[in-house]
């Protein structure tokens, strides 16, 4: 059956047209994200959803929502998908974070144009008939400082055009490397001396926890007197009482917003005055950045739901179309190797060790990562998935330590998966062979060569004569087929481990039975 798309904003025919001549079934339905009951409603029979701003996806939605594997937000922004909710049912949300880059850096560059100039002003006096030609005295922007707060995507942009216009440009962001920073021209400061040196500001960060009013009533305070700021990032990047309070006594002398902390902004203490200039976060209305990210966001969902590609997801690494059939068979081998290990462990984990060794290691273990620790944790969470492991894990105090290497052994790629508690350190590794199924190839450092199958039985047990027989029998006495049945053992009489594919569920009884043999320390029934 082919995959199913709800498209519930305005969105692009020719997005439309994507998904068709990707063999995905599409339903535009352009006004019905402003119908939370209706979309709830029919939500349950689509496997993907393509929004822009007006649809607000809920918990409630999400819960309908039994189908949904990828949600694609046209634009930047995610504020309007409950993040958490979808990741915990394992939906991948997306963002087109490229679409509306050189529209919405070209709007800041526009906006200081407006403010240095004090264009609105002067346009609204000159169209009531006045001439006032004296009133209006403006800067020059060339050789002024630009001070860029945020210096990604959409600010390494607004950086080169800055540059363009003769101007010296400083930037604070945390992630941006010193060599990035010389490769774009820009100077590296830190936020103090940003706030100290710039004569304009602009705004260009996600608004996070660490973000969130970064130009306080007292960063404010830090600027330099006459600096003119710019915001077309998010709204709750700046303190707007405190910055009415600055551009009243004159510190501040202008200010140009797109973003408010309120939208629709029908009101706000920056309103009404000459030396502010206001947009209706006009940031990506442009009709070109309108098409790229429609367009972008029906490739990147039909990627997905095809080839099980992923791209910019905001709760999930990133998978290219070419890594995801090689990342397929060791997603599936990482998943059993950690559910094998949760099967196993009877106390809390502290920390799950993840070790990708050879060729495997040059894949995004980034994914293969979040599948052991959701295989790990299903045995005791079983709403947990691959999208929502890593949260889940952290929330539950669990450390995750993930380590990639050369080959050092006999396979040319090779996952291991350590499980440390209170109690005890226990690992298993896996390999996937050429026949692309994952096999196991060690337990407790014990070698082993076994297929995971639905029903197993794992023992451990010292190394005696007989013992084998035993068990076997035991199995056939009540009715247990074996299917197959991999040994190991660490020296002759030492530990051993028996592995055994059972056909059906190992009945009632039969593992206490089991454990009762002689030279048996433990015996588990897993199912994979």
């Amino acid at each position: 059956m082919a995959p199913r798309v709800l498209i519930s904003d305005k969105l692009s025919p020719a997005a439309v047209q994507i998904f068709k001549d990707r063999g995905i079934e599409v339903d535009f339905q352009p006004d019905l994200g402003k119908d939370k009951d209706k979309l709830a409603e029919i939500i349950g029979t689509y496997d993907g959803l393509a929004i822009r701003s007006a649809t607000k996806v809920t918990p409630k939605i999400l819960e309908k929502a039994t189908r949904l594997k990828v949600i694609g937000r046209a634009g930047i922004g995610v504020d309007n998908v409950d993040l958490p909710a979808a990741t915990a049912r394992g939906v991948i949300v997306m963002n087109t974070p490229f679409g509306n880059s050189i529209t919405t850096a070209e709007h800041a560059i526009a906006l200081m144009f407006a403010l240095a100039r004090e264009i609105p002003a002067a346009d609204a006096s000159t169209q009531a008939g006045k001439w006032e030609k004296n009133r209006f005295m403006g800067v020059e922007l060339t050789a002024k400082t630009l001070g860029i707060i945020g210096c990604g995507n959409i600010g390494s942009i607004v950086a080169e055009r800055g540059l363009g216009l003769k101007m010296k440009v400083i930037a604070f962001d945390p992630f941006l490397s010193v060599e990035r920073a010389l490769d774009l021209g820009v100077e590296k400061v830190e936020l103090d001396e940003l706030l100290a040196r710039a004569d304009f500001i602009t705004l260009h960060t996600p608004l996070t926890d660490k973000t969130r009013n970064i130009l306080s009533a007292q960063n404010i305070a830090r600027t330099k007197k006459g600096v003119r700021i710019i915001n077309c990032a998010r709204g709750g990047l700046l303190d707007e009482a405190a910055l009415a309070a600055a551009l009243d006594s004159g510190h501040v002398a202008g200010a140009a917003l797109d973003v408010f902390l309120e939208e629709p902004a029908e009101a706000s203490p920056l309103f009404g005055r000459a030396n502010v200039v206001c947009t209706p976060h006009l940031g990506a209305a442009t009709t070109e950045a309108q098409e790229n990210v429609a367009l972008q966001v029906a490739e990147q969902m039909s990627d997905y739901l095809n080839t099980g590609a992923i791209s910019n997801a905001v709760n999930f690494p990133s998978i290219t179309a070419e890594e995801a059939p090689k990342l397929k068979p060791f997603i599936e081998l990482a998943e059993k190797l950690g559910s094998f290990a949760g099967q196993l462990t009877d106390t809390d984990i502290k920390t799950c060790r993840i070790v990708y060794e050879g060729a495997v290691a040059e894949l995004k273990v980034k994914a293969l990562t979040c599948a052991a620790v959701a295989g790990l944790l299903r045995p005791v969470l079983a709403d947990v998935n691959v999208v929502s492991a890593p949260s889940v894990a952290k929330e539950r105090g669990v450390v995750i330590e993930e380590t990639t290497r050369a080959a050092t052994g006999d396979y040319e790629s090779l996952i291991t998966v350590t499980v440390v508690t209170d109690a005890y350190e226990r690992s298993i590794s896996g390999t996937v062979f050429a026949d692309g199924r994952p096999r196991i190839v060690a337990i407790k450092g014990i070698k082993v060569d076994a297929e995971f199958a639905p029903s197993m039985i794992y023992v451990t047990n010292k190394d005696k004569p007989g013992f084998i027989g035993r068990f076997a029998g035991l199995l056939g006495d009540a009715g247990v087929n074996i299917a197959t049945f991999a040994l190991g053992r660490d020296h002759a009489g030492g530990d051993a481990i028996a592995l055994v594919a059972v056909d059906g569920a190992v009945p009632a009884g039969v593992l206490g039975k089991v454990q009762e043999l002689e030279q048996v320390k433990a015996a588990k029934a897993l199912a994979f």
